[in-house]
């Protein structure tokens, strides 16, 4: 071993001897745990961030009144409490000294396209659709693909619904399940529960077992500075759902062929997607759900017009048209325009107006309504 490496090695452990007795004079510092948002029985949620050395901080929280202002105490620990909120998952954010961060105590998280979240929820005294309970699961499985639309490698998740690996010889029907414009493919089953709530649904025998795909909605990429969804997004997602992704699920999974075994549905811009899709398409979907969906207008979408332009086609076609919308959801004069038009046309479809706004707690909801009214003979 040569000289200059064996006085290395000693130089760095005679650093290390020392660096450990200094550490072994100082006094010992308090480790300071700080429990993740709690909530209280009767729907009150509780923040705590440990900021000693901040001059400002702030709860970004729409559902919670907006901006809020947290408290500091003498201990260096921020607090707030909100609500009492109903029942069901919500994001957040902090903005500390102005700048926006997610909660430093808090593992849940979302995944956003144009910026992440933090995630607290809020139980239900009784049972819910999207509750993890003990009935038999399905799967999520993530496949990888090449996009010709998107010129890029991505990804999309499929749902099996429980039994499949055992029932070799059964094929099953698919919903194509798309997320709105901020989320990616993960958002469906890791905050939406998508999984649980098809998990439940066929337990109690309220839906049919079928596959849920969930692919990513952006092939052309995401940024704050797309307006709308004239970018061209649209339209590559068409291509991208049509030419790669449904013939990728049908040669790996054991999925029924043809229009009437397909069901297209998303929300906000997936729901808007899904009316694209689907309007254009009705040679390859009979079913069609948009929930608070980014829905445009005849002369804005093509596949709209189309489906305006030939009442008696489309009805002849769609199994299910299924539109729902929230009474407080920005979208609500989109969605109301949409089915004037549809009732003009004479075109049969379902609209569903309800409380709550354009968040999770009320796109849940849809998708246990609608799931069991696919694929029923």
């Amino acid at each position: 071993m040569p000289d200059t490496f064996r006085r290395r090695m000693r130089k760095l452990a005679l650093l290390a001897i020392a660096a450990a007795g200094l550490a072994g004079n100082l006094p010992a510092q308090p480790r300071r745990t700080i429990a993740p948002p709690s909530v209280a029985e009767d729907g009150r949620i509780t923040f705590r961030v440990l900021a000693p050395d901040a001059r400002a901080l702030q709860l970004n929280a729409p559902w919670a009144g907006g901006q809020t202002a947290l408290a500091r105490g003498e201990d260096g620990i921020w607090t707030l409490t909100v609500g009492p909120v109903a029942p069901g998952i919500y994001s957040y954010t902090f903005q500390l000294d102005g700048v926006r961060v997610l909660d430093p105590h808090n593992t849940a998280v979302k995944t956003w396209s144009g910026g992440n979240a933090s995630l607290v929820e809020v139980p239900s005294p009784e049972p819910r659709p999207y509750d993890l309970s003990d009935v038999p699961h399905g799967a999520v499985h993530a496949h990888y693909y090449d996009s010709e639309s998107g010129g890029t490698n991505r990804r999309l998740l499929v749902y099996t619904p429980p039994g499949y690996e055992k029932n070799a010889d059964r094929a099953y029907a698919t919903l194509y399940l798309l997320h709105g414009s901020g989320d990616d493919e993960s958002t469906w089953s890791e905050v939406g529960r998508a999984n649980l709530i098809l998990d439940n649904l066929i337990a109690a025998g309220k839906a049919e077992p079928m596959l849920v795909v969930m692919p990513n909605g952006h092939p052309v990429p995401w940024s704050r500075n797309r307006r709308g969804l004239r970018s061209g997004n649209t339209e590559a997602f068409r291509a991208d759902l049509l030419d790669a992704a449904v013939p990728l699920v049908e040669s790996l999974y054991r999925a029924k062929r043809g229009r009437e075994h397909r069901a297209v549905a998303g929300l906000s811009m997936g729901g808007g997607q899904a009316l694209h899709c689907g309007a254009g398409n009705l040679d390859r979907f009979a079913w069609v759900g948009a929930f608070s969906a980014a829905a445009r207008g005849p002369d804005e979408d093509e596949a709209i017009g189309t489906l305006l332009a030939d009442p008696q086609r489309a009805n002849a076609r769609l199994s299910l048209l299924w539109i729902a919308i929230g009474r407080d959801d920005f979208l609500l004069q989109r969605n109301q325009q949409l089915k004037n038009r549809l009732d003009a046309a004479g075109i049969n479809h379902t609209y569903l107006l309800t409380d709550g706004g354009h968040s999770w707690p009320v796109w849940r909801d849809y998708l246990a309504r609608f799931t069991p009214l696919l694929f029923r003979d």
